[in-house]
């Protein structure tokens, strides 16, 4: 496990499938006091994908920008376990009592699903773990190109962003810009949030969990 951890007074703590996912999803409101947990960072094995070098690097550069801090627990990529996610889950939520927790939709990747999954479980109410607050699911490119039916992505929080920024932070994950979901396709799903919320631009998050 790798982890960049400058204090452990983290407000917020995004949950990652992957490295990319916190900046899809979140990188219009990453700031210094989030921390991000990449269930896995290392492709290696997976064929025509960077190497584990390559993507660190890339993590780095957006950490270096927004000056979070970040673990990697090491997870092999496309082959998530349940309950090794919830434990993992489980164990930092308990070490930061973060404020918010943002969790991913789980759409239609057998990662994002098993992600998804754990940490609900992590998060529920228990009297051995840390009781987050507000508990948020952030939405992806991917997910609104290709909805699942009976499990398609319901905004009702609304965050203002720069949409710029965000689009700064995916591509220092060069190796992650595709086509299917470009800067433009970034830009464009920000603009129609933004329309849903009075703003220019905006992120949208499903709500779980607000005390």
């Amino acid at each position: 496990m790798i982890m960049k951890l400058k204090t452990n007074t983290k407000t917020d703590l995004i949950i990652a499938p992957h490295a990319d996912d916190d900046v899809l999803g979140c990188g219009g409101i990453l700031h210094e006091n989030c921390h991000v947990l990449y269930a896995g960072v290392d492709e290696e094995g997976i064929p025509n994908r960077p190497s584990r070098d390559a993507r660190y690097a890339e993590v780095e550069r957006v950490s270096e920008s927004v000056g979070h801090s970040y673990q990697d627990a090491g997870l092999k990529v496309n082959r998530y376990e349940l309950n090794s996610c919830i434990s993992i889950i489980e164990k930092t939520i308990n070490d930061l009592k973060p404020e918010r927790v943002f969790i991913p939709h789980p759409s239609y990747n057998q990662d994002h699903v098993t992600v998804y999954k754990a940490s609900m479980v992590a998060l529920r109410p228990h009297d051995k773990n840390f009781f987050v607050n507000k508990v948020l699911v952030y939405e992806q490119p991917h997910a609104f190109f290709w909805p699942t039916h009976g499990n398609d992505f319901k905004p009702n929080y609304y965050v203002p962003i720069d949409v710029e920024r965000k689009v700064e932070l995916y591509e220092l994950m060069e190796s992650q810009v595709r086509d299917f979901r470009s800067p433009d396709h970034l830009r464009a799903l920000a603009r129609i949030r933004g329309g849903q919320s009075n703003c220019k631009h905006a992120e949208a998050f499903n709500i779980v969990r607000w005390v």
